[in-house]
């Protein structure tokens, strides 16, 4: 069991660093720009703290997919996600 966690874990980080895990932050974080939204309102409309955005968008924090919908669905920043490829 520990080795099959350990192997998780490797794949993990290194999903972190995937051209497609870049591309997808790079199109949340041009999406809330293009809306006008700072770190802090998208933060407030999530519930969450300034911090969550700046570490997923900085590359510190993965995001999982309860928290991308939650990003995607926000009114700010949904306008800007539609549509985009990750490739």
């Amino acid at each position: 069991m520990l080795a099959a966690d350990s192997q998780a874990r490797r794949h993990m980080q290194k999903s972190l660093k995937s051209a497609e895990y870049a591309r997808l932050i790079e199109i949340l974080v041009a999406a809330r720009h293009r809306s006008g939204v700072r770190q802090q309102a998208l933060a407030k409309k999530l519930g969450r703290p300034q911090s969550f955005i700046a570490k997923y968008e900085g590359g510190e924090r993965r995001i999982d997919v309860v928290e991308f919908i939650a990003i995607a669905r926000s009114d700010q920043a949904v306008s800007g996600i539609r549509g985009r490829k990750l490739r």
